[in-house]
C-alpha cells in the first residue's frame, strides 16, 4: 500500500471521528479535525466564583489578583474589591496576592456563594546578597582535606524514575548492588540505576559522572553493574536477561563510551566480570530463590562463552540460618530466600566466590563467600560466614557488593544497605574495610561500620579495621524544632534510626533543628542525613543540591557558626563534616538554606567525637542461650552497663576469630537467627559509651 492510499485512508477515518467523536467520546471531549491527524480537546465545565478582597480595615483592595492555582485563568479585582473569575472541577484552591501584603491561599467554595477574603500586610522583609561560605576555625569550605568518612557513603543518590515504584509514597532516592574499580589514581563506584557513576580520590568526596545508558524513562540499563580495567581501558556492562551492550572507553571521565558487543548472549542478571591474572575473562551470575549462581569463561574479544557454564553454588537455608528470609530471618512462608550479587576476588592464589542473601530489603542483608583454588570451583562454604554482616546500628544491611584494593593494598567491600521505606528497594551503600588472616579467611570489619572510619590514605597499612574511635554522642538526645510535619517530630532526628525522620511543615527557608547533647562534650565530627520528604524530583537532575548552616552554644542562647554550607553546590544527603579542631559545646542548630527537594527533613542528626567521664564498664551476665531444637537460632541476654548507650556483640566460629559483630542500642536482649545450625561458635560482648567503649567480656563457647 503506497503512501497516498495510506493518507487517504487514515483522513476518510478522521472524518468519521470528526462526525461522531461528540457522541463516541460524550459532551467533554472537541474533535479538530487537521491535515493528517486529528487533535481531541478536553472541554470541562466550569462556573464562576465572585468575592471581594479587602484589608484588616474593611478597605476594598482595587486591582489584587485572582487565579486558580495552577491555571492560566486569573482576574483582578475592581475598584470596590469585587473578582468574578472562572473555576473548572480540577480547580480546589484560589491564589490571591496585593503589593505589601502576604500571598493568601484559599479553597475553592463548593456552593455558588459570594466569599469575603481578607489580606494581611507582609512582613518586612531583606532579601540576604549570597555570597561566598564563611570558613571557621572548624572547618574551611575552600580547603576541606578529611582524614575519615562515615557511612552511608555521601554520594548523590539517584532518585527513581516515575513509574509503578514510586505511585504510593512518593519519589525517593535509591542505589545499591555496588561495585568499585580503581582506574588511573581513582575510585570508580558503579551502582544500581544512577545514569552514570561516582569518583573519587579518598572515599569521602564523591564526583557524579554522567554516562547514560538508559533507553526508556522509567528504566535503566545500569542495574546492578560490572566494570572491569584492562590496561588503560575500563569495561562495563549491566543486568540483563534478554541482552546488553558491552561498553568500554579509554576516558570514562568525559561519560562518554563505545560498545565492544552490541549484545551480550547470557542472560546476565547481576554480573561480575573477573580478569584472572592470567588473562582469563570470566562472568558469574544470577538472582533467584530458585536457580543456582553460575559461573563460565568469556572470549575477551566478542564476550561469548568460551566453556560450559557451570553452578557455583546454591544456598541452604536449612543450615545456614542467616541465609533465610525475613527482616529477622523469620519468614520461610512469604518466599523462599534469593541469592544474588555474585562476585569475585583472588587472594594470594585463591578464588574467593561472594554471594548476597537472603532478601536485599532486611536489616539481616549480608554477603556469604566460597573458597576455590579454581575460578570455576568446586567451591568450598567458608568456615567463616557470613563474610559481610551488619544488622544493627544506623546503617543495616550489608548485601550484594564488590571488594576491592586500594592504593596501599589495603582490602575494602562496598555493599548494599537497608532503607525499605517509601519502597523494598529504598536503598544507600556502605564502605568496609576488609582483611584475610593467616589461614586465608576472609571477613569485614562492620563493628564500627556506621561511624567515622580512616580513609584509605590515613588506614594502616594491614589492619583489620579503621575506626576513628570518636564514639557517638546523639544517640537519644533531647531535640527541639522550628516547626514540624505532623507525626515527624525532632525527637526522631536522634533515634538512630534511618526509616524515622524529622520534617519541617514548610519549605521555609529558616527552618531549624536543635540538640542539647546534655553537657559540654568534645564534637569531632557531625553528620547530617537528609530525607527526601514530599520530594518532587524523579530521575537524575544535575540542581540538585543541599546548603545550610550548623552553630554551637555552650549555654543555648548564644550561637557561633561551626560551618558554612549556605553556598553548596553539592548533593550530600548524608553530609559528613569531619572538624578541623575539637569543639567543646553543649547544643548544635542546623539552619536551613536550601532543600534539595521537598521540605527540610533529617533521619539524623548524628554526632562524633568524646564525652566527659570514664569509659563503660565491662558487660556483666552475658549469656547466649541456644536454641536446642533449632541451632540456627539463639536467645542472647546481659545486664545493662553503667554509662553505656549500647553494645557490640562479637562471634565467630573460632574462640580467636570473632569477626562478625551486632550492634544493638538501648536493650540488653537479641534475638540471633543467623548461625550455621552445623557449627559451634564463640561469643563476646563489649559496652559502647560516649566516652570510650569498655572490655570485652569472656568468651563464651556455645
Amino acid at each position: 500500500m503506497n503512501t497516498r492510499k495510506v493518507l487517504l485512508l487514515v483522513a476518510v477515518c478522521f472524518n468519521v471521528l470528526c462526525c461522531f467523536g461528540a457522541s463516541f467520546y460524550g459532551d467533554s471531549v472537541i474533535v479538530v479535525k487537521g491535515q493528517v491527524s486529528s487533535y481531541y480537546i478536553s472541554v470541562t465545565k466550569e462556573r464562576i466564583v465572585e468575592g471581594i478582597v479587602s484589608d484588616l480595615n474593611k478597605k476594598p483592595l482595587f486591582g489584587a489578583t485572582v487565579m486558580p492555582k495552577n491555571s492560566p485563568a486569573h482576574c483582578n479585582t475592581s475598584v470596590d474589591g469585587r473578582f468574578s473569575v472562572k473555576v473548572g472541577p480540577q480547580d480546589s484552591i484560589l491564589f490571591i496576592y496585593y503589593p505589601g501584603m502576604r500571598y493568601c491561599f484559599v479553597p475553592v467554595p463548593k456552593e455558588s456563594k459570594p466569599i469575603s477574603v481578607t489580606l494581611l500586610p507582609s512582613a518586612s522583609r531583606v532579601q540576604e546578597k549570597r555570597g561566598r561560605a564563611l570558613a571557621t576555625r572548624w572547618y574551611n569550605p575552600y580547603s576541606y582535606a578529611p582524614s575519615s568518612f562515615c557511612n552511608p557513603t555521601n554520594i548523590s543518590y539517584n532518585f527513581e524514575p516515575y513509574n509503578s515504584n514510586v505511585a504510593a509514597n512518593g519519589s525517593f532516592r535509591s542505589a545499591a548492588d555496588p561495585m568499585v574499580v580503581t582506574y588511573k589514581g581513582e575510585f570508580f563506584l558503579f551502582s544500581t540505576n544512577q545514569g552514570g557513576f561516582h569518583r573519587s580520590t579518598d572515599l569521602a568526596r564523591w564526583d557524579f559522572v554522567p554516562a547514560s545508558f538508559q533507553r526508556r524513562p522509567t528504566d535503566d540499563d545500569q542495574c546492578a553493574p560490572a566494570a572491569f580495567v584492562s590496561g588503560d581501558t575500563l569495561f562495563y556492562t549491566g543486568s540483563t536477561y534478554s541482552g546488553l551492550p558491552v561498553w568500554y572507553s579509554t576516558k570514562p571521565t568525559s561519560g562518554r563510551f563505545k560498545r565492544a558487543v552490541e549484545q551480550n548472549d547470557l542472560p546476565t542478571w547481576d554480573p561480575c566480570l573477573f580478569l584472572d591474572d592470567d588473562g582469563k575473562l570470566f562472568v558469574y551470575y544470577g538472582s533467584s530463590n530458585e536457580y543456582a549462581l553460575k559461573g563460565v569463561e568469556l572470549d575477551r574479544v566478542l564476550f561469548k562463552p568460551k566453556g560450559r557454564i557451570v553452578d557455583i553454588m546454591k544456598l541452604h537455608p536449612s543450615v545456614h540460618g542467616w541465609e533465610r528470609f525475613g527482616m529477622n530471618n523469620d519468614d520461610s512462608t512469604t518466599l523462599a530466600p534469593f541469592t544474588e550479587g555474585a562476585y569475585m576476588t583472588k587472594h594470594n592464589g585463591r578464588y574467593y566466590f561472594q554471594y548476597g542473601a537472603p532478601g536485599t530489603e532486611f536489616k539481616v542483608y549480608a554477603d556469604g563467600v566460597y573458597v576455590s583454588d579454581n575460578p570455576l570451583g568446586p567451591f568450598t562454604y567458608q568456615e567463616h560466614n557470613p563474610m559481610c554482616y551488619k544488622p544493627g546500628g544506623y546503617v543495616q544491611g550489608a548485601g550484594h557488593g564488590g571488594t576491592f584494593n586500594d592504593f596501599k593494598g589495603n582490602y575494602w567491600h562496598v555493599a548494599t544497605c537497608m532503607l525499605s521505606l517509601k519502597y523494598k528497594f529504598e536503598r544507600r551503600i556502605g564502605i568496609y574495610p576488609v582483611s584475610f588472616d593467616t589461614d586465608g579467611v576472609m571477613y569485614a570489619s562492620t563493628a564500627f561500620g556506621d561511624y567515622p572510619s580512616f580513609i584509605p590514605a590515613h588506614r594502616k597499612q594491614g589492619t583489620p579495621d579503621a575506626f576513628v574511635g570518636w564514639m557517638l554522642l546523639s544517640y537519644g538526645k533531647q531535640m527541639a524544632a522550628s516547626s514540624s510535619d505532623g507525626m515527624h517530630t525532632p525527637n526522631l532526628a536522634s533515634d538512630e534510626s534511618m526509616r524515622t525522620f524529622w520534617a519541617a511543615s514548610s519549605t521555609d527557608s529558616s527552618a531549624w533543628i536543635s540538640m542539647d547533647l546534655g553537657s559540654i562534650m568534645e564534637v569531632r565530627a557531625v553528620q547530617v542525613n537528609f530525607y527526601d520528604h514530599k520530594a518532587l524530583q524523579h530521575n537524575r537532575a544535575m540542581d540538585i543540591y543541599h546548603q545550610y548552616q550548623l552553630f554551637h552554644s555552650v549555654d543555648g542562647s548564644s550561637w557561633e557558626l561551626v560551618f558554612d554550607k549556605s553556598d553548596d553546590d553539592m548533593d550530600v544527603p548524608h553530609d559528613y563534616v569531619e572538624l578541623a579542631a575539637p569543639l567543646q559545646t553543649r547544643y548544635l542548630k542546623l539552619v536551613n538554606v536550601h532543600a534539595a527537594s521537598g521540605v527540610l527533613a533529617i533521619s539524623d542528626l548524628r554526632v562524633f567525637g568524646l564525652g566527659p567521664g570514664k569509659q563503660p564498664v565491662c558487660v556483666d551476665g552475658f549469656n547466649v542461650l541456644r536454641d536446642k531444637k533449632d541451632r540456627r537460632n539463639a536467645k542472647l541476654l546481659w545486664k545493662k552497663s553503667s554509662g553505656a548507650y549500647g553494645y557490640n556483640i562479637y562471634f565467630g566460629t573460632d574462640r580467636r576469630k570473632l569477626y562478625s559483630c551486632i550492634t544493638v542500642l538501648g536493650a540488653n536482649s537479641y534475638d540471633f537467627r543467623g548461625l550455621d545450625s552445623d557449627k559451634t561458635y564463640f561469643f563476646a560482648i563489649e559496652a559502647l559509651g560516649e566516652s570510650g567503649r569498655s572490655e570485652k567480656s569472656d568468651v563464651i563457647e556455645r
